[in-house]
């Protein structure tokens, strides 16, 4: 139990046919959350940060308390580093224990996609560490870029082929039709389901699905009666992820989901007693609320007892 690299936890899903829940935090109270929920339910977990996260926290704080957590958990745990969008991020989350790293040039022409991976997977291995890329790209917020529609576009699964021969890397995220954000789809959910499929078939290695949260009816309520202003927020229903585990995604990330919930929580919180200036007790009811969206997610990816 404790740490371990992506592909421990992800060979085995693919295997036993459930999905891996990876799941984005900034701060203290979101890794006790997502961690306690995975505790309870004897799962493996996928703690990530993106670039936006050390920057916003540093790295040694959330390296420092990811291990520590990871290391005290009885369940397996990977630490990953989610849109690493350089080499040299690349090696500071390898340089700081991260058993897992993205490399993401996916906004990059193909071959320079293909090399920069290459050269990722060189490094990460020798640190016994595994490494994620993508081919195509989501549209939406992806870590404060704006991506839109014309400049999204979906994986090739021939390409996708080539490039996990050519790189040895170990999971791929192929585009399909999801979106970063909370305002993923302008009419009726829709995923690529015969394309990931073909993908699946033709290079054989866990995929992940990104831009997949929810987006939960009751956080955004709850926010909006507080005082937010979330119109339109739409998610990705169970029902898909459901479907695309079937079809061979392994590692289902989620982010926005955990963010709507905390910040919920927080404005409630600061709603019910305006008198209130302890920290310790605006943001202590967050551990529960992010808590809970990880419960409910390991529920539909099948993970629950895995770890």
């Amino acid at each position: 139990m404790g740490l371990v690299n992506l592909s421990h936890v992800l060979l085995k899903a693919k295997e036993r046919g459930y999905a891996v829940g990876a799941f984005n935090f900034v701060n203290m109270e979101m890794l006790q959350g997502i961690l306690d929920a995975a505790v309870e339910t004897h799962s493996p977990v996928i703690i990530q940060t993106t670039e936006g996260a050390i920057e916003y926290a540093g790295i040694d704080y959330l390296a420092s308390m990811a291990r520590m957590a990871a290391e005290k958990a009885n369940i397996e745990v990977v630490i990953h580093l989610d849109h690493g969008k350089s080499l040299d991020t690349v090696m500071l989350a390898l340089e700081h224990g991260y058993t897992s790293v993205m490399i993401d040039a996916s906004d990059k022409p193909y071959k320079e996609n293909l090399s920069l991976t290459k050269e990722a997977v060189d490094r990460a291995h020798k640190f016994n560490a595994s490494v994620e890329a993508e081919l195509g790209r989501l549209k939406g917020i992806e870590d404060n870029v704006n991506v839109d529609d014309a400049g999204s576009t979906l994986v090739d699964p021939e390409q996708a082929k080539e490039f996990v021969k050519a790189t040895g890397v170990d999971a791929l995220a192929p585009a399909i039709g999801t979106s970063h954000g909370a305002f993923k789809f302008k009419g009726t959910p829709r995923l690529d389901m015969k394309r990931l499929e073909l993908v699946a078939s033709l290079t054989g290695i866990p995929l992940v699905l990104h831009g997949a949260s929810s987006v939960p009816k009751g956080s955004i309520e709850k926010a909006n009666k507080y005082g937010a202003n979330i119109k339109g927020a739409a998610g990705v229903p169970d029902d898909i992820i459901k479907q695309a585990i079937k079809q061979g995604i392994c590692k289902v990330n989620t982010d926005t989901d955990l963010r709507l919930a905390f910040t919920a929580s927080v404005r409630e919180e600061l709603a019910k007693h305006p008198e209130e200036f302890d920290l310790r007790k605006i943001l202590g009811p967050t551990r529960q609320a992010v808590k809970a969206i990880v419960l409910n997610r390991i529920g539909v990816f099948g993970s629950g007892n895995r770890g």
